[in-house]
């Protein structure tokens, strides 16, 4: 009997090193208001990395749900705990996201804000062995703005994902974290790929090309040390013309060159 081989990564598509599933990199986060019928239509477009969170998402979560009873091994959904500053908080949280998503696991425990919504210490981090262990998540994420500690954290054995803050106007990974990525990989998600929409927007003197969100999911996703790139789409509309983007393939030279320095000057 012949078996056939995994899809080979490219520029949209990657497996995971620790949920171990292949996932579309453009990645959906629900709550910047996307309704149902724009999650479906997502969904038929091959997208399947979700973040979920409890807040905002009460128009999408009926669809969510059926998605997940139709084929739970499809996709890879991360949320957590709103605040997760104590073991017993971070488990009671992942029930309770389980008992809203009507599923058995989450791909990945994601706590939030590490640091100020919630925190990475020895609770916590047993907490999530402890989740592991009962079969309730597959991995453990954080996402972390405190760069020089995110790397330091990107060598924690118990610790599967970090998603970070990456964009043309904030680059600094690429110093900071990525570089600690060649002792040990966790899986990495690029959030804020617009930064908060200022780089849609010319800065005060810039006279060329104002790039479209569609330039800045490529700028994150043109890094070997980016897996997914979120975006929170308000429409399908916005969705598919991201989608669409990606088209595009990863950013030539020139096109890197020139939202560095788009970059440069968003951030002043």
């Amino acid at each position: 009997m012949t078996v056939d081989a995994a899809p080979a990564d490219d520029f949209t598509h990657r497996t995971l090193v620790h949920t171990k599933k292949r996932v579309h990199r453009l990645g959906l986060a629900l709550n910047y208001g996307i309704d149902a019928a724009g999650f479906d239509a997502a969904v038929d477009l091959g997208v399947n990395y979700v973040l979920y969170t409890p807040m905002r998402t009460g128009a999408v979560l009926p669809s969510l749900r059926a998605a997940l009873k139709r084929d739970r091994e499809r996709f890879v959904v991360a949320g957590g705990p709103s605040l997760g500053f104590f073991g017993g908080s971070v488990e009671r949280g992942v029930d309770s996201v389980l008992r809203k998503l009507q599923t058995d696991y989450l791909d990945v425990c994601q706590l939030f804000w590490v640091g100020v919504g919630s925190s990475w210490r020895e609770a916590t981090a047993e907490a999530l062995v402890r989740l592991k262990e009962k079969g309730k998540i597959v991995a453990a994420g954080i996402s972390i703005h405190d760069r020089p500690r995110a790397a330091k954290l990107a060598l924690e054995p118990r610790l599967d994902l970090l998603m970070l803050r990456y964009n043309a106007a904030h680059p600094g990974a690429e110093r900071e974290i990525f570089p600690t990525f060649a002792e040990r990989r966790p899986d990495c998600v690029a959030y804020t790929a617009t930064s908060w929409r200022k780089l849609l927007s010319a800065p005060k003197g810039w006279e060329g090309r104002v790039p479209d969100a569609g330039d800045c999911y490529r700028f994150a996703l043109s890094s070997p040390h980016v897996d997914v790139v979120l975006t929170g789409p308000a429409s399908r509309a916005q969705f598919e013309a991201n989608l669409a983007a990606l088209g595009r393939g990863p950013l030539s030279a020139d096109e890197q060159a020139w939202m560095r320095e788009f970059g440069a000057k968003v951030h002043g």
